[in-house]
C-alpha cells in the first residue's frame, strides 16, 4: 500500500510540474528567426503572413525563403499561427490541406524538434523559423517578435 501511496504522490508532482512547463511556455514570446548572414533585418506580420501561408516563396529582397514549421512542438506551433493569423490550428491544417491538394503551393518545410530548426538554421540562409524567444542562440538572427 505504500509503494501505490508515493507512486501517486510522484504522478501527481509530475503531473503539476507538466502543468507549470506549459504554462510557463504559454506566456514566453514566439519569434521569427533567420540566418544570421541574410540580409533581411526585419519582416512585418504581412510579410510573414504571406511567406507562412504560401502567397511569397522569397524575402522583400527578392532571396528564397523556406518557412520551417515545428512537428513535435504543437504547443509552440498552436501559439505561432494564433498570433499570425488569429487561427486555430485546425484551420491552418485545413486551409493546408486544401492548397496542398491543388498543387499551386509548397506548404512550410517541416522539421521534428527545435533542435532540427536550430542546426537548420546554422546550414541554410533561406531558412525562416519560429522559437520561443529563450531558444534564441548566436547562430539565429530575430527578424519579427509578437508582442
Amino acid at each position: 500500500m505504500r509503494f501505490f501511496d508515493g507512486y501517486f504522490l510522484m504522478l501527481t508532482v509530475l503531473l503539476g510540474l507538466q502543468g507549470f512547463s506549459c504554462a510557463v511556455n504559454a506566456s514566453e514570446k514566439i519569434v521569427v528567426v533567420t540566418h544570421p548572414k541574410n540580409t533581411v533585418q526585419f519582416l512585418d506580420k504581412k510579410g510573414l503572413i504571406d511567406l507562412f501561408m504560401g502567397k511569397y516563396s522569397a524575402f522583400p529582397n527578392g532571396k528564397l525563403a523556406t518557412p520551417i514549421d515545428v512537428e513535435i512542438e504543437t504547443e509552440l506551433k498552436t501559439q505561432f499561427y494564433q498570433a499570425l493569423v488569429g487561427l486555430p490550428l485546425a484551420r491552418v491544417n485545413a486551409y493546408w490541406s486544401r492548397l496542398k491538394f491543388s498543387g499551386r503551393v509548397k506548404p512550410p518545410a517541416i522539421e521534428k524538434t527545435i533542435d532540427d530548426v536550430k542546426q537548420r538554421l546554422k546550414e541554410d540562409e533561406s531558412a525562416l523559423a519560429y522559437v520561443y524567444e529563450s531558444a534564441v542562440t548566436d547562430s539565429m538572427k530575430v527578424v519579427y517578435r509578437f508582442d
